[in-house]
């Protein structure tokens, strides 16, 4: 019975393939049979509704095969997993190899319980949230090696990062950019109702805090309780040895953090505005701040990766020189290419996962799953309570599908708004419902883009002889998605129930 399940195990190379494969054959299908959708696209300029149909692109046919032959190389090489990885491993890459990570990893695992790792990751992940899918390629990688150094399997810290970064995605104390494109379609519909309908950033404070610090309880529970017996054994290759921190390692300490707080406080001068020579950094055609720093066109968005990877290389850089492991020019060089040796693996399951969302995106399959499911939200009479489960229920099968936020809110955004406001039900609070939604399931889904981070770091410290299946990936999070998605629905109605405010400035009713 073994041997039968061992050939039945499908590499998760071959699983993206038959992924890739399965897609094409259904989009032909499902334009075949003229699987469509209608609804009310707005202009959040105008404020004016245009009718709108969607339908399914055959991939099955000349022209959708010339395209995936024709993108896949354009596609991959513009895949921002690939590049945000690749520069942000030359900065763990340095840290590591300086002995920095040893070194505070070390004294953080000594010195705290396991649950308090496990908690402050997690809850560090959710909080990182704001500074969007970047998060992914720093907190993986971290979790594994601090999870290492505490002698801990590093699976388990990949699988309880991996979770607070996609339960905790929509949860997020501070307004952010994702945040503030969705209430861009929030508000143009409410003010077709309303017109005098206004809404502010602090709207979403009172519940995201309380979710953001349960969910991060929940989720280090599951893992110390529930995951921590369900994943593969790891077994360290060298005995444990006591690892003494010198006068060397305190004095390499004290050169990174006194450097690296000298380039946080010259970024952070620039990223404020109103001050001397200040806020160089910020993207002042917009209104919100959050805007100023994440917009398209700003410094921060688009330098972001390098920003992060520079602190990084100056933290191992000068932790380097004062304990004397970087002792010349060659050393530093070889330290930055330390984490990027043997990223091969990494590499192929990134171009296959780049691919699988390329033509699932092209076939259209999710933007008409999701208008069709909006529907039922106008069409479907529910009000209260019952509203609240079908526009959670209907944003978690829709994120399966279509992952990005803004993209998913900009159609069910239309049913939605108007059907709570003839309801006595807020915008806001239907935002935040979406964003639950949202939390509930996108760990489950291979169409997200850093899923393959996710996978590729599982099969990195993967010690048995056959790989992990992306299904088995999958399951990992299985119990987290649930537990949390149960959590936050049950919240949403808790606090519909007691009609207390959900932020400063927003409402239920």
């Amino acid at each position: 019975m073994n041997k039968f399940k061992e050939k039945i195990t499908l590499n998760p190379v071959m699983t993206l393939l038959i992924l890739i494969l399965g897609t094409i054959v259904l989009s032909g299908f499902l334009n075949l049979i003229g699987f469509e959708g209608t609804y009310n696209k707005i202009d959040i300029a105008t404020g004016e509704y245009i009718v709108t149909s969607e339908s399914v692109e055959s991939l099955l046919s000349l022209s959708g095969i010339k395209y995936i032959f024709t993108s896949t190389v354009s596609n991959f090489t513009s895949f921002t997993p690939l590049s945000t990885i690749i520069i942000i491993l030359m900065g763990i890459g340095i840290m590591e190899k300086s002995g920095f990570i040893k070194t505070t990893f070390t004294i953080l695992t000594k010195y705290c319980k396991k649950y308090t790792i496990t908690f402050w990751l997690v809850f560090l992940s959710i909080l990182f949230n704001v500074m969007g899918d970047i998060s992914y390629a720093i907190m993986i990688p971290l979790a594994a090696l601090m999870f290492s150094y505490g002698r801990r399997n590093p699976i388990l810290g990949v699988v309880a990062v991996y979770a607070g970064l996609t339960c905790g995605r929509g949860i997020s104390i501070i307004f952010n950019s994702v945040d503030s494109e969705m209430l861009k379609y929030t508000l143009a519909n409410a003010t077709n109702i309303d017109l005098n309908y206004n809404l502010g950033t602090n709207m979403f404070l009172f519940i995201m805090l309380v979710a953001s610090i349960l969910v991060s309880i929940i989720i280090t529970v599951i893992t110390e309780k529930i995951s921590t017996n369900n994943i593969e054994k790891y077994e360290f290759k060298e005995e444990r040895r006591e690892v003494r921190i010198g006068k060397r390692e305190y004095r390499g300490l004290i050169y990174a953090i006194a450097a690296g707080a000298i380039y946080l406080l010259v970024f952070i001068y620039n990223i404020i505005p109103g001050l001397p020579l200040s806020g160089n950094l910020l993207d002042y055609t917009q209104n919100f701040y959050i805007d100023k720093l994440f917009s398209h066109n700003s410094f921060f968005n688009s330098g972001f990766v390098f920003v992060v990877t520079l602190f990084f290389i100056i933290l191992g850089l000068f932790y380097g020189i004062g304990a004397k492991t970087i002792k010349n020019n060659n050393d530093f060089s070889e330290d930055l290419a330390h984490s990027i040796d043997g990223i091969g693996r990494m590499v192929i399951l990134i171009l296959l996962g780049s691919i699988l969302i390329n033509v699932f995106k092209k076939s259209n399959i999710g933007t008409v799953l999701t208008i069709n499911l909006g529907n039922i939200i106008s069409e479907g009479n529910f009000s209260g309570i019952f509203l609240i489960i079908a526009l959670f229920l209907i944003s978690a099968i829709s994120t399966l599908f279509l992952t990005g936020s803004t993209n998913k809110w900009a159609i069910l955004s239309t049913m939605a708004i108007p059907t709570f406001m003839k309801n006595s039900l807020s915008p806001e609070f239907a935002q935040v419902i979406a964003r639950f939604g949202e939390c509930a399931v996108i760990g489950l889904t291979p169409l997200l883009a850093y899923f393959t981070i996710y996978l590729s770091y599982i099969e990195k410290y993967n010690q048995t002889e056959n790989p992990i299946s992306l299904f088995r990936t999958i399951k990992y999070q299985f119990v987290y998605s649930l537990v949390v998605g149960l959590f936050l629905l049950a919240l949403l109605i808790g606090w519909y129930l007691i009609g207390v405010p959900i932020g400063i400035g927003g409402t239920i009713a």
